[in-house]
């Protein structure tokens, strides 16, 4: 039996960021049970205006094997159509075989590899525009123009309900790049710990865009100054592979390459790259 609700927040521990999770997919939260009401699979998938992709996903072992991981990847696909998405994708790890050939066995093809490369907090501080310091008469208009951006490099991409929802639950927060008084750039992080209890260690580069990729180095200095004030060691930002001269940018920068993933999206759905700027779009939780 499937179901749509919050109660998959549950199965991922009940921590702020499933709760956000939960709360973007706006109603793709798919949950099955079995008779006995147990949670036997779920499948989050998300709609970021045309951006559609699913993560998490996951069956029971005591019920793989049976076919139900191709109805909750169905039931997730069909759930993003509905919402006509241009894009229908999600992510693996590049050495898992079987997950690779289960999922091209339902019409997925692998495409990029997403690279989380890592930098050190800045050393110094300096002024940052963060979205939740500036007054709040101010903030749709904001929130506007970032989806102005965005849309512009990637036509119907839209991260405004992110930017909200970071806010609204306090995951972090959004950093502003301005030049001439507009904005040109921005950076939606997350810094609460990914287990509560633990100490704050990275923070999490959930989208990143940018009108031009020369802008990338600034808003990167940017946010390495807001993992210090957050009290994080580190930023993580996790890079498209095609976007080829803004990762050379971040490894000049200094970053490190710390994992990679395998992006494959629905053949009918393919995943577009913008062609000026750069847009970033982690498709974890």
């Amino acid at each position: 039996m499937r179901q749509v609700g919050d109660d998959v927040v549950g199965v991922l521990d009940a921590d702020a960021e499933s709760q956000e999770a939960v709360r973007n997919a706006d109603g793709g939260a798919l949950v099955w049970r079995n008779e006995s009401g147990d949670v036997v699979a779920f499948n989050i998938a998300h709609a970021s205006g045309a951006e559609g992709w699913m993560g998490p996903l996951a069956v029971h072992p005591e019920w793989q094997g049976i076919g139900l991981g191709k109805v909750v990847v169905r039931a997730g696909a069909d759930w993003l159509a509905a919402r006509r998405t241009t894009v229908i994708g999600l992510e693996t790890m590049p050495r898992t075989m079987d997950n690779i050939g289960f999922y091209s066995a339902l019409g997925f093809v692998p495409a990029r590899l997403t690279i989380t490369l890592t930098l050190d907090a800045a050393r110094t501080d300096a002024p940052v525009a963060l979205l939740s310091r500036l007054p709040a008469a101010t903030r749709d208009d904001l929130i506007t123009a970032c989806h102005s951006i965005t849309t512009a490099r990637i036509p119907g991409y839209d991260y405004s309900r992110e930017i909200r929802l970071t806010n609204d639950l306090g995951l972090g927060d959004t950093v502003l790049l301005e030049r001439g008084g507009r904005v040109c750039g921005f950076g939606i992080f997350h810094s609460i710990p990914l287990v509560e209890g633990r100490p704050r260690e990275e923070l999490r580069v959930l989208k990143l865009v940018v009108e031009r990729e020369e802008d990338l180095d600034e808003l990167v200095r940017l946010l390495s100054i807001a993992a210090r004030r957050t009290g994080t060691k580190r930023l993580a930002i996790r890079a498209q592979g095609e976007y080829t001269g803004a990762y050379r940018r971040l490894v000049r920068l200094g970053a490190r390459v710390r994992w990679t993933d395998l992006r494959m999206a629905d053949a009918a759905h393919p995943e577009p790259v913008a062609t000026a700027g750069v847009v970033f779009s982690n498709w974890e939780i």
